[in-house]
């Protein structure tokens, strides 16, 4: 049986129709990261853990 990944587009997302951002999955234990003007070009999976503390370092260095 095939998951089907669910794609998400961060609210921050440039311009009316989106198309300047990361596109983020949640996996089993991963975070599947791709470009949105270009996810056929390839995807990038990283432990929950290491993008959470991604995540928390840029909320960091933007407040």
């Amino acid at each position: 049986m095939t998951r089907r990944i669910h794609w998400r587009k961060s609210s921050y997302s440039e311009g009316g129709d989106g198309n300047t951002c990361v596109e983020i999955a949640a996996l089993h234990a991963r975070v599947a990261i791709r470009d949105s003007k270009a996810p056929s070009q390839g995807t990038l999976t990283v432990p929950v853990g290491s993008f959470t503390a991604l995540v928390r370092s840029l909320k960091a260095t933007t407040t």
